[in-house]
């Protein structure tokens, strides 16, 4: 309990920290997903290639390295400056739509093949028909999924501590060094990613009782 009184500003914005990243790079890997996930199943042949070539890579690419790429070749070579927090928000951001292009993909493929081909025949584009026909029938299948890669997600933060980026994992190791027990550290750590990830559970809970009512 020490530890907490002592340090719970920093505590706080370790907190407060972890809850950013998640925030925005959930936003950045829900849009890429899902635009990626639209490039997998276009008629346009280059446009598959590149969803496809967008999920292998980042699938196959261990998240540390991808965080070592975007810290220490991305400033070199883009975007000179560019924040820690920013950079580590991008990195996890572009791994997670990796997983779901793959969950939006999935749902998408549940939607009946005729509910297009109807669409199309009444001179809907295939962009319209998968903004207005498709994925909001797919959304039901998605969001199970989707809460389990949001979850991982916010664990997968704590990799962004390693890099100066402000966050709870940040806090831990601080701690450490300054000499306080870790069985302590790691206790209020575990409990803070808990009270985050369980927020995140009861959204998805939320959003599909409200999806099957709208059913």
């Amino acid at each position: 309990m020490n530890v907490l009184l002592d340090h719970f500003p920093e505590f706080r914005d370790g907190f407060i920290g972890t809850v950013e990243i998640t925030a925005i790079s959930s936003v950045i890997a829900l849009v890429l997903g899902i635009v990626v996930a639209g490039f997998r199943v276009s008629p346009v042949p280059p446009l598959r290639f590149f969803g496809t070539a967008w999920v292998t890579l980042l699938r196959n690419t261990p998240l540390t390295l991808l965080f070592l790429i975007f810290f220490f070749v991305v400033p070199e070579i883009l975007f000179p400056g560019m924040s820690p927090f920013l950079l580590g928000s991008l990195a996890l951001g572009f791994y997670t739509s990796s997983f779901v292009c793959e969950a939006v993909r999935s749902g998408i493929g549940t939607v009946p093949l005729g509910q297009a081909e109807a669409a199309r025949s009444l001179g809907l584009t295939f962009s319209q028909t998968l903004r207005l026909i498709v994925l909001p029938q797919a959304t039901r299948t998605v969001l199970p999924p989707l809460s389990s890669i949001f979850i991982a997600l916010t664990k997968n933060s704590a990799i962004a501590g390693a890099f100066s980026v402000t966050e709870l994992f940040g806090w831990q190791t601080l701690m450490s060094e300054q000499g306080y027990a870790i069985a302590p550290i790691f206790l209020w750590v575990a409990v803070a990613y808990l009270v985050v990830t369980f927020a995140i559970s009861g959204l998805f809970r939320v959003l599909e009782r409200n999806m099957e009512v709208a059913r």
